[in-house]
């Protein structure tokens, strides 16, 4: 395991033919543009020693675990991203952006990146404190990943220009509104410089405060239940 001075990690979320190629039922129409910068992110990475997690979807062929939402959609579709499939619907990624040793590849049951999956064990065994989102959809995956992210106290950043939605207007939406919630937005030029010194880590700043704050916390009573909550 390399030395990760930055102690950030690259997510990559399912940038596989089903949800990139045009004529798949599922695919993304932003996705396909967002493929050389999604490379070039990872390549960047690759450079600085951040670890790359390829975090992906593969349907059983069954449907049994497609979710309840895009069911009708993916039965219609062709059974698309199913295990061992080939082609335009297929779970393979693009060239350039297939694992390689070293690299980590979480399968998701789910649209976020942690549900149910092994990502926040292995992330903290490489005792990281950000995540660093490329891939698709930004109002999906991505935007669960990031609040999942932000729940269990990691820093998130999101490199803009390698996430993708259907339309313009709901990508500008969904950055605008994952900037308020506290992600940091780069570009994948941006990223090139990437360091602890362009991205606060919020974690270990809250956590310094609370060190040298001298009030000490209250014992939680059922008084403090009702008067604080209700």
């Amino acid at each position: 395991m390399k030395e990760n001075p930055t102690h950030a990690a690259l997510i990559v979320i399912d940038m596989e033919n089903g949800f990139i190629e045009p004529k798949s039922a599922h695919c993304i129409h932003g996705a396909a543009a967002t493929v050389p910068n999604c490379i070039k992110a990872i390549g960047t990475a690759r450079s600085i020693g951040i670890p790359i997690f390829f975090v992906k979807r593969i349907y059983r062929t069954d449907g049994s675990d497609v979710e309840l939402t895009r069911y009708e959609k993916w039965k219609a579709g062709g059974r698309a991203m199913t295990p061992g499939s080939k082609g335009f619907d297929s779970a393979e990624a693009p060239e350039g952006m297939k694992p390689i040793s070293g690299d980590y590849t979480i399968i998701k049951p789910r649209w976020s990146a942690f549900f149910h999956t092994e990502l926040d064990l292995i992330l903290r065994r490489l005792e990281i404190k950000t995540v660093i989102l490329i891939g698709t959809t930004t109002p999906n995956c991505i935007r669960t990943t990031a609040f999942d992210a932000d729940a269990l106290e990691y820093n998130v950043v999101i490199l803009e220009d390698c996430c993708s939605s259907q339309t313009a207007e709901i990508q500008k939406a969904n950055i605008d509104d994952l900037q308020r919630m506290g992600a940091a937005i780069m570009s994948c030029t941006e990223f090139e410089r990437y360091s602890t010194k362009n991205v606060p880590d919020q974690h270990d700043q809250v956590h310094r405060e609370m060190l040298q704050d001298n009030h000490a916390p209250e014992p939680f009573t059922e008084k403090h239940f009702w008067t604080d909550f209700w």
